[in-house]
């Protein structure tokens, strides 16, 4: 697939790292010569130098022969114009953009066309004919929700609508499954079924056998149907008790949007530096309190009653901020601390110490991308543990004679290494994965992936014969 990736930050250049891995053309643009030079010497790509909303650099970037243009620079205009020119021009068939600021959802329909409209030409391209639109704040924000929604989790994410959902926790001592093999877990939990995708002990991930003991301190991930989600992490850690008091560092899009959702369930406290931001997040919010202040002040969170907080979460637009703010709340008695860090390289290195968890939006606008990249019937994509791992979910078709899935028992199908079949979802049914589980047509399957270079073959078990 030839792929022109506009922006060298950090997400365009995860990505382009992560899609060159799997055999694709890439083209990376960008207006820093010398970031383009180093991406150069320590990558396969082509690379190109320019303003990527100039039609003559998107020229010689290739944008007339590319089957997908994504734009993720640091500027929404240059991005939205960019697809614009490449639509009108170059007739490119897939344009994504990166927008960031909500102002523009206000009016997304009239800006970027109507996905659901019939008349494609018409509605669908109208506007800056932006294909796919990735709103990384509103990625983050509904990323941040689901670990409140389980305390303790380290990763949650949605498959079938909701139905299903895979969580990735920490295993602590004084878990009931600690210290016992997998497949105990059917004893303590008769009338729950659940499966372990995948087990990472010290940064290397294990294949999870019936056998397999669960250490403390391993990272867990588990499939399971939404209702039974706490059952399991339950098993694996002390159950956590609701987040009741919620204190929020920054008042930013991610920090205004967490109060807006959580004011109503819990006592919300917002803490915004910006006077003028403070004031019009506090006009906005109905029930969350709105302080104006600096969260790296030690005396300024003994007055807030940081002690008192459930969970604190540092959302400002500074990694060193969040990374102290949170560093400083848990050492002075907030019960858990997250952090939003954009430096990938500061993840691994704070997580698990004093901030719980480390939230990576980089990570979590790769895994929006790469659904919208993956060949064939696959519908959902998410990056794990900072692009170690993906989770998958793609739609079976066909028939017997033409799927090389349909009619086969999960013990049957011809699986690449590193991957697993977690979970079937089948209409409104819930099936986790077990040998001897039979797919049918139009089952969803859930897959975990381990090994990033098997992506081209698993999505070759999704195709039809008469494809191939």
């Amino acid at each position: 697939m030839r792929i022109l990736i506009l922006g060298a930050g950090q997400v365009g250049t995860s990505l382009a790292s992560h899609l060159n891995s799997e055999n694709n053309d890439i083209t990376l643009v960008d207006v820093d010569d010398i970031r383009l030079k180093d991406l150069a010497q320590h990558h396969d790509l082509r690379t190109v130098s320019g303003n990527a909303a100039y039609p003559a650099v998107l020229q010689r970037a290739g944008a007339a022969s590319a089957d997908v243009l994504i734009a993720v620079t640091n500027s929404d205009e240059v991005n939205m114009v960019a697809c614009r020119i490449a639509h009108t021009l170059f007739k490119t068939p897939l344009k994504i953009a990166r927008v960031r600021a909500p102002e523009y959802f206000e009016y997304d329909k009239e800006l970027f066309g109507d996905p659901d409209s019939k008349y494609d030409d018409i509605d669908r391209h109208r506007g800056f004919a932006v294909d796919v639109v990735i709103s990384p704040e509103q990625l983050v924000t509904h990323s941040i929700l689901g670990l409140i929604e389980y305390p303790g989790s380290l990763q949650v994410v949605d498959f079938a609508g909701g139905k299903v959902r895979l969580v990735a926790v920490r295993a602590y001592y004084g878990g009931p499954l600690v210290g016992s093999a997998i497949a105990t877990l059917r004893q303590h939990m008769p009338k729950v079924d659940t499966r372990v995708a995948a087990i990472f002990r010290r940064g290397k991930p294990i294949k999870p056998l019936g056998s397999t003991i669960i250490e403390a301190d391993d990272e867990v991930f588990f499939i399971a149907a939404s209702k039974d989600i706490r059952a399991v992490i339950g098993e694996l850690q002390k159950l956590e008790r609701p987040y009741q008091r919620i204190m929020i560092a920054g008042g930013g899009h991610i920090g205004f949007g967490l109060a807006e959702a959580l004011q109503y369930d819990a006592e919300v406290k917002l803490i915004e530096r910006n006077p003028r931001r403070a004031e019009f997040v506090s006009e906005r919010l109905r029930k969350a309190i709105v302080v104006q202040g600096d969260t790296t002040d030690e005396q300024r969170l003994r007055d807030w009653n940081i002690e008192m907080a459930d969970v604190f979460i540092a959302v400002t637009n500074s990694d060193q901020a969040n990374i102290m703010s949170a560093m400083l709340a848990k050492r002075l008695g907030a019960g858990k601390t997250m952090a939003l860090i954009n430096q990938a390289s500061y993840v691994d290195i704070v997580q698990g110490r004093d901030i719980d968890v480390a939230i990576s939006p980089e990570q979590v606008t790769i895994g929006a991308l790469l659904t919208h990249l993956r060949r064939g019937l696959v519908s959902q994509v998410y990056s794990l543990r900072r692009g170690a791992a993906e989770a998958i979910e793609a739609t079976v078709v066909g028939d017997e004679r033409s799927s090389k899935l349909v009619g086969r028992t999960i013990a049957d199908v011809p699986l690449p290494p590193g991957c697993s079949i977690g979970a079937i979802v089948r209409e409104d049914q819930v099936l986790i994965a077990h040998d001897n589980t039979v797919i049918q047509s139009n089952d969803h399957l859930i897959l975990f992936l381990t090994d990033k270079k098997q992506v081209p073959a698993v999505e070759r078990l999704f195709e039809e014969k008469s494809l191939f």
